[in-house]
């Protein structure tokens, strides 16, 4: 199943509801949006300077990825950044492929 690392913060009203729910509450209820679309929560950190938390989650592809940003960003209840994670097996099939390119100038 494809990765992804999810950075995100809070809004004002976004932290809000972490100081009444706490970290386990927030964390159950990303379980709970992560499996509404056949995805898993593999890991979640939270943390404090410029992003509130982080999370790993796994999901059988990236349409469904994509459902669930859509879906929580538009609650206004946080800002995130998702980015796609490869695994070394990836990136060396990526290695092997051959690419045609030419540099600006070149």
């Amino acid at each position: 199943m494809p990765k992804y690392l999810v950075q995100a913060s809070y809004t004002a009203e976004g932290m809000k509801g972490l100081l009444a729910e706490g970290g386990s509450g927030r964390k159950a209820a990303v379980e709970q949006v992560v499996s509404s679309c056949g995805g898993r929560l593999e890991t979640i950190y939270f943390a404090y300077g410029e992003e509130d938390f982080y999370c790993v989650l796994d999901f059988p592809d990236q349409v469904s990825m994509a459902a669930i940003a859509m879906t929580v960003r538009a609650s206004g209840a946080l800002h995130s950044k998702t980015i796609p994670l490869l695994t070394v097996e990836e990136i060396d099939e990526a290695a092997k492929k051959s690419v045609s390119f030419r540099p600006p100038g070149a």
